[in-house]
């Protein structure tokens, strides 16, 4: 095809001397202004097909934003990239499903595009078609294998301000498309109960934005149909505002009155400032549904409601309001700090608002008030008369059994154990004492110094203790350790994955090797992922390295000893305690005319560390002790014998000179020789005549 005039005059100014960025930006142009001649033009003139203009948008992307298919495939032939992405992550397909053009859409998935790919805000095609109402092009790609119920996955930062999770069916319900909503639930099978991060489901979004006046019929027509699908009536939103208290807002006696038709509907439930339904209705003078809400049962005893009708100078809601039982009362404050220096705010929130009461329980089950993530469902923050807790919700039944498994613990000193229990509607309400932290977070606090082997000790004793009852945990993860405010750690398995072990063997070596893991997290300070680290990570230098390199090979290997034997592992021993013992040895010993074959026979294994020890010693300590000032000469051997043997006679028979010279004798030598106790304690473990003597005793445990 000739070039019109028209284009040749606008191609006219891309002359040889153009840079890349003149020719990408006046391609860029041609491709929104859909001129294709000029586009062939510049693409002969050495335009790259693939470059950016401002926000990172390609012509490929811009062809499709302008609904061209003709230009779309023109690009594609000439070597466009269709998995390009814009600065914000979006796709030339993301931006064809908000065009709705179904024709573009087949062309770029036979292009090879994934169906589900996501911009860096978690956005899909087919969440972008659901948002913007394209209920053809919303089909194809349901036909093309589109995930209907994926969630908006975000980065790990906006995680951590609850953004992002929310569904395909969200965006139709907050954008109030109806049409779409039936379709992906009638047609499509989409979840209405799947909540964004912000624990919201799709009647939360439906209802979020429904006062605006454009949106009110779509909303109420989109609730309704929501209601009748069984969604779940008592999600909130970010504010804590339940769906009733939404439709209170829109002003919507048909909608407040649907709601109101579900048995678990909660009518005296608050957001976060204390409101409940009655309450917004009569702050905002909706007598209708005030009087509606009144006569359903509301309570009328909370949020001094005279008052509020009597400042807006509604004498009618005031009258209403006497008579089921409203009364007018002088407002106090009321002082009061918690114990939990990591929970305070939100536990002083909790203490100020108005909640209903479930027996002595006030809590309030939404994000700002959730402490920990489950599979079974999030804890949450209560007071329990004036007690701080921690609480988790179930059916019932299923609370039961719980209740009976924290009961068995009650005894237990390192395992979660129940503080009271609540029933209301069906519901178990289980509070336990409240925890500041759990291990990951305990580890990333900078710390003057590094108590790990306390904390290690305390997770060895709860792991006893739950195989003790007859359960292995089989979920040994950082999360799991909770810390009070004291510092104590406690098992929790708010995920019910723990298992009956009934004489398998598998399940306890399962909870060994998890227990190998966690012990290499906590002493490399959790820098790393659980399931990544390993014993390379530990510095050699560190504290004890010898022992807990030992302790963490024998829970890899399955030890015999277990959880029980292994908690009495030198590791945990004080150093005085292990020079205790290393100085004990050769003295008990005595019936063997040559010592040092105990070590020879029964750690075949694991050579003598230290073949050389009398080179390494130093000279003067040496040579004080082959030349005492009382006694005879003697001249030291290299092997562990005659090691333990210069330890127990110097220990025994003190002198100054000695320790003017290397100062603590215990410090000294477990400095010199770290090897040496584990050493000595494996051979002494594996001889079956001498391991009684394997047992280093330590008050401290």
């Amino acid at each position: 095809m000739e070039p019109t005039a028209h284009s040749q005059q606008e191609a006219s100014t891309a002359s040889s001397m153009e840079t890349a960025e003149d020719l990408a930006s006046k391609l860029n142009a041609a491709v929104r202004n859909r001129n294709k001649e000029v586009v062939l033009e510049l693409l002969e003139k050495g335009a790259d097909v693939n470059s950016k203009a401002e926000s990172g948008w390609t012509p490929l992307q811009s062809a499709v934003q302008a609904d061209d298919e003709c230009l779309v495939q023109l690009l594609l032939d000439k070597g466009a990239c269709p998995h390009a992405r814009k600065d914000n992550g979006g796709t030339a397909f993301i931006e064809a499903a908000v065009a709705g053009n179904k024709n573009i859409l087949k062309l770029l998935l036979d292009c090879g595009v994934d169906i589900n790919d996501h911009d860096d805000n978690g956005f899909t095609a087919f969440m972008e078609a659901a948002w913007y109402g394209n209920e053809e092009a919303l089909r194809f790609l349901y036909s093309k294998g589109a995930n209907v119920n994926l969630r908006r996955a975000v980065s790990e930062e906006k995680m951590k301000l609850h953004k992002g999770g929310a569904t395909a069916l969200m965006d139709a319900c907050r954008e109030g498309r109806f049409l779409v909503v039936k379709t992906l639930v009638q047609d499509m099978g989409a979840d209405v109960n799947i909540r964004d991060n912000k624990d919201r489901n799709a009647l939360i979004h439906a209802l979020k934005k429904a006062c605006a006046k454009e949106r009110y019929e779509s909303a109420v027509s989109i609730g309704h149909f929501l209601l009748d699908c069984s969604v779940d009536v008592n999600s909130k939103d970010e504010c804590g505002k339940t769906a009733l208290i939404l439709a209170v807002e829109m002003q919507s006696p048909d909608l407040v009155k649907a709601l109101l038709e579900k048995d678990e509907i909660d009518i005296d439930d608050a957001d976060e400032e204390g409101n409940t339904a009655l309450m917004v209705a009569v702050e905002r003078n909706y007598f209708d549904i005030a009087k509606l809400l009144c006569e359903q049962g509301a309570r009328t005893d909370v949020g001094n409601l005279i008052a509020v009708a009597n400042r807006n100078r509604n004498r009618n809601m005031a009258d209403l309001l006497r008579q089921y039982n409203a009364k007018f009362v002088p407002e106090t404050l009321e002082d009061w700090e918690p114990n939990s220096k990591r929970w305070r705010d939100q536990l002083k929130n909790l203490h100020k608002m108005y909640r209903p009461m479930i027996g002595k329980l006030k809590t309030f089950q939404y994000f700002q008030q959730r402490i920990q993530h489950t599979s079974q469902g999030g804890i949450y923050l209560g007071l329990h008369g004036e007690t701080e807790v921690a609480v988790r919700t179930s059916r019932s039944t299923e609370g039961d059994k719980e209740k009976k498994f924290f009961e068995r613990c009650g005894n237990c000193k390192h395992l979660l154990k129940l503080f009271q229990f609540e029933k209301a509607k069906g519901y178990m309400y289980l509070c336990f004492p409240l925890w500041e932290k759990n291990l990951e977070e305990y580890l990333q606090e900078p710390k003057d110094h590094e108590d790990y082997k306390g904390a290690l000790k305390m997770i060895f004793q709860a792991v006893r203790e739950l195989h003790s009852l007859g359960f292995a945990h089989q979920d040994l993860h950082p999360g799991n350790f909770l810390i009070d405010l004291g510092g104590k750690i406690y098992l929790a398995d708010f995920d019910n994955k723990r298992k009956s072990i009934e004489d398998r063997k598998e399940l306890t070596n399962s909870d060994l090797e998890a227990l190998s893991r966690l012990v290499l997290y906590v002493l490399t300070g959790g820098k790393k992922p659980l399931q990544q680290v390993s014993a390379e990570d530990l510095a050699a230098d560190s504290p004890d390295y010898n022992e807990a390199l030992d302790l963490v090979h024998c829970l890899a290997s399955h030890d015999e000893r277990g959880v029980e034997g292994l908690s009495k592992h030198p590791y945990f021993s004080s150093k005085q305690a292990r020079f205790q013992f290393l100085k004990g040895i050769w003295n008990k010993i005595k019936d063997f005319r040559n010592r040092n074959t105990v070590f020879q026979d029964f750690n075949a294994t694991e050579r003598f560390p230290y073949p050389r020890w009398t080179k390494e010693i130093d000279k003067d300590v040496l040579k004080i002790m082959e030349n005492p000032k009382k006694g005879m000469q003697f001249k030291y051997r290299d092997n562990v014998s005659e090691l333990l043997r210069l330890i127990r006679n110097l220990d025994e028979h003190p002198d100054s000179r000695i320790s003017d010279k290397i100062g603590d004798y215990s410090e000294y030598f477990l400095r010199l020789f770290p090897a040496l106790t584990i050493y000595v304690y494996n051979s002494l473990r594996q001889n079956p005549k001498y391991s009684c003597f394997a047992d280093i005793q330590d008050p401290s445990l």
